[in-house]
């Protein structure tokens, strides 16, 4: 079987946990913070698991990952 090539766009943005699963950063923490509650951007800050079926295709990009 030929080697799989890794999305390096995915790879940036994904990581997988040990068991397999797919966290993401949360988006809408760049620019025009000042209108944002600062309990919003504190929720922002952290990592959350993607959606079962984003997984799937991300796991898909990032097979050594």
């Amino acid at each position: 079987m030929p080697k799989l090539k890794t999305h390096k766009g995915a790879q940036k943005r994904f990581k997988k946990t040990g068991t397999g699963k797919v966290i993401r950063n949360n988006s809408m923490k760049r620019h025009i913070l000042t209108s944002k509650s600062t309990t919003r951007k504190r929720r922002l800050r952290h990592a959350v698991l993607a959606s079962d079926p984003d997984t799937k295709i991300i796991s898909r990009m990032i097979p050594y990952a």
